[in-house]
């Protein structure tokens, strides 16, 4: 501990002048012992939240991301000549079973995509709960959310 302070304190002190300050430093180290297991309790569970949080939210955005993607593939799908319900539906499962994600809800308006007319949209709609693609034990914030993405193209057959 001495070796801590400069010297010129110590240069003027006598020897009994330095135990009793080292006793001092002592004292007070010996006091703060259990002061860094409180601060811990006392932020912890803070840090852990905004952890947990953040992992979810992330989650969140990166499945909506996934989710309008697939929409989009299985309306490029919708879209072309003969193409079916079984069609779009296997284009969006596809697509998100390549990230991970399975048994989504698919649906397509018109039921058949072929028979939209030249100009007629053709939407894809899918969604999923976040609880199944939750990458948490059992989602904090967002468990009851379910998560859904459209999209919508104009049919552009030869009439």
């Amino acid at each position: 501990m001495l070796a801590l302070l400069p010297n010129k304190v110590f240069q003027f002190v006598s020897p009994a002048m330095r135990t009793k300050l080292e006793n001092s430093y002592r004292s007070c180290r010996r006091n703060r012992r259990g002061a860094a297991v409180v601060e811990f309790a006392v932020v912890s569970p803070v840090f852990f939240l905004l952890v947990f949080g953040m992992i979810e939210y992330g989650r969140l955005v990166m499945v909506q991301q996934l989710l309008t993607n697939a929409a989009r593939e299985g309306a490029r799908v919708g879209v072309l000549d003969d193409s079916t319900a079984g069609d779009v539906t296997t284009a969006v499962t596809s697509y998100l079973t390549a990230a991970s994600i399975n048994n989504p809800t698919v649906t397509c308006n018109p039921s058949t995509p072929s028979t939209a007319t030249y100009g007629q949209p053709v939407t894809v709609t899918v969604s999923i709960p976040f609880s199944q693609v939750s990458w948490l034990p059992s989602p904090m914030f967002l468990g009851g959310t379910t998560m859904t993405a459209t999209s919508a193209m104009r049919r552009e057959t030869v009439q």
